[in-house]
């Protein structure tokens, strides 16, 4: 395919997307959320509603509005009794904005009906395509919400840091959804997580054992642990990236973290258990320089797998 036919069928995904999308929350009715107001005046009753008493330049940035049409609606919301207008102290071409008790009525009714509607369409869908969906929708977000094109630089915005009270949760919550949805692994497998995730928090060594939580700008984006196995032997455990911060080297960071550690805990080696269907995760584990031992297939999770033994001689 040449890159303008592929370009011409890239565009035309978007486009019918948009299409599907703008149907789907209902941007094309005449009044939105059966409320009296078009989505565009909801937009901006949000944004004065949500703000800190923001002016019309604040508002007509934020959403990209010609300033002309943000000043006749912001007229005939005044007409309306829906807001209220203070003059700024600094500029006195500039107005603070705000709501009327009117005004916060209506947007109470515009709130109350969004969070229903969306709710009813999250309510349509199981626990894990509610996760791949905001997934997608969070990798939309970072990808058009900057400049064209851009991708931040391996390790910005990434921390690695000790599990806080919610963490252990959230490691068995994820490895549950993300592996339900690609690889149809069923409930054993959330147990066997859990399993592992309860065994580490109720005893572990902190001198020869660790967990690490990783975090893109405040939220999880990926962990594991390193637990021993025996005094010589430690064993790497429950790695995982999430999608959203996948690409950026992340998986390969952590386990580097495991064998820094294990080699300073003064371990000779480290074994670890994966399947062959995770080919990211034995791509990482082979450039770091672990070896494939033993394969065994099974079918503890729904699915046929081959489980692979995996060891690093430190």
């Amino acid at each position: 395919m040449t890159a303008l036919r592929q370009r011409a069928r890239h565009v035309a995904a978007v486009r019918g997307f948009n299409r599907f999308y703008t149907r789907q929350i209902g941007v094309l009715r005449k009044t939105y959320l059966d409320t009296a107001y078009p989505l565009g005046e909801a937009r901006v009753l949000y944004e004065i509603a949500r703000g800190r008493a923001p002016t019309a330049s604040e508002i007509a940035r934020a959403l990209d509005l010609d300033a002309g049409y943000l000043s006749r609606l912001l007229r005939n919301f005044e007409k309306r009794g829906l807001i209220q207008r203070k003059v700024s102290a600094s500029d006195a071409r500039q107005s603070h904005l705000a709501l009327s008790p009117r005004g916060r009525s209506a947007f109470a009714l515009l709130e109350r009906r969004s969070q229903g509607n969306t709710a009813a369409m999250l309510g349509r869908l199981s626990p894990a395509d509610q996760a791949r969906l905001i997934a997608a929708m969070n990798t939309i977000e970072s990808l058009l919400g900057g400049k064209a094109g851009a991708r931040p630089p391996p390790g910005r915005g990434l921390t690695l840091r000790a599990p806080v009270p919610g963490d252990f949760g959230w490691m068995v919550a994820r490895h549950a959804e993300l592996y339900a949805r690609d690889y149809g692994w069923t409930e054993p497998f959330e147990g066997l997580c859990a399993q592992i995730v309860a065994d580490y928090a109720n005893q572990n060594d902190p001198r020869r054992e660790r967990c690490w939580i990783a975090a893109m700008n405040g939220e999880n984006v990926g962990c594991v642990f390193l637990a021993k196995d025996s005094p010589t032997v430690a064993r790497l455990r429950l790695l995982l990236v999430d999608p959203k911060a996948r690409g950026l080297g992340l998986g390969a960071r952590l386990v580097d973290e495991c064998i820094s550690f294990a080699r300073r805990a003064g371990y000779k080696k480290i074994t670890l258990w994966t399947h062959s269907v995770l080919g990211a995760a034995r791509h990482i584990y082979e450039k770091a320089g672990f070896k494939l031992t033993r394969t065994e297939p099974h079918n503890s999770w729904g699915q046929p797998v081959v489980g692979e033994h995996w060891d690093l001689e430190l």
